[in-house]
């Protein structure tokens, strides 16, 4: 009868063992189900933002050879706030076409270099331009001659250089004074005075970038970027002395739309 006992309680006591052990089978099954529920319902979220984003840009596009590949999506706008500066912002609103202008930024010391930009651009029947006048002489040079002005606020910061800065100095201030243009909402092409216009550039921009801008490259490699290498035998193991060229955007002919980034 002992025997028969002892074989008895073992024998609960090896099943509850074996329940225990699928019992924690289970819960470790259970787990791994949610885990790939989780998984896939995030697969599925993220296929499903996929599908959206493709839907939103339409057909797929074949990448064509460099400057004919126009990109699909680009960075929203700003929301233009007028009270940063209202008597830009009027300006601004009689001259601009379609919200965009080509600014140019001039004191007396490049007047002659002035004359030239505005005429060429008044021959090519560009409408939509505006000299920011660093100094009177400028502002009355402008008016006399019909041409879209606007002389800025006093600020000592800027008008010491405005006024007596050589065509470097004045080119720095370039950034400062444009970021205002780009929060009331405009996109602007920044020229400088040295540049004569024979078509109207407003029709050969992509617009797909935040920045178009001229590039001190030449050709393809200059433009984007090549490694230059140079081999000194003497130097052994280390004798290919690697260098990566690029020839930087250049700053007196871009195009910049008013966006968060720019």
């Amino acid at each position: 009868e002992k025997s028969a006992e002892c074989e008895s309680s073992d024998r609960v006591n090896m099943l509850k063992s074996e329940f225990v052990a699928v019992s924690d089978k289970n819960a470790e099954l259970k787990k791994q189900v949610r885990e790939l529920t989780e998984r896939l319902r995030l697969a599925e979220q993220g296929k499903d933002q996929a599908q959206k984003q493709f839907l939103a840009l339409g057909k797929q596009e074949k990448a064509g050879p460099f400057g004919t590949v126009k990109g699909l999506r680009i960075n929203p706008t700003v929301v233009p706030d007028d009270s940063v500066n209202p008597r830009l912002a009027k300006i601004l609103e009689k001259v601009a076409v379609k919200r965009e202008i080509i600014v140019a930024l001039a004191n007396s010391n490049v007047k002659e270099m002035l004359e030239v930009w505005f005429t060429n651009i008044k021959r090519v029947g560009i409408s939509n331009y505006l000299v920011v006048a660093l100094d009177d002489e400028i502002a009355k040079f402008c008016e006399s001659n019909q041409v879209p002005f606007y002389k800025r606020d006093p600020d000592d910061g800027i008008d010491t250089v405005g006024k007596q800065g050589g065509n470097h100095a004045v080119s720095g201030l370039k950034f400062r004074i444009l970021r205002e243009f780009l929060q009331l909402g405009y996109s602007v092409l920044l020229s400088d005075v040295d540049i004569v216009y024979l078509q109207n550039p407003f029709n050969h921009l992509y617009r797909d970038s935040d920045v178009e801008s001229m590039s001190d490259g030449h050709n393809n490699m200059t433009a984007y970027g090549y490694n230059d290498v140079f081999d000194e035998p003497a130097m052994g193991w280390a004798r290919y002395a690697h260098t990566m060229r690029i020839w930087v955007y250049n700053s007196g002919f871009f195009y910049i739309r008013p966006t968060i980034p720019s």
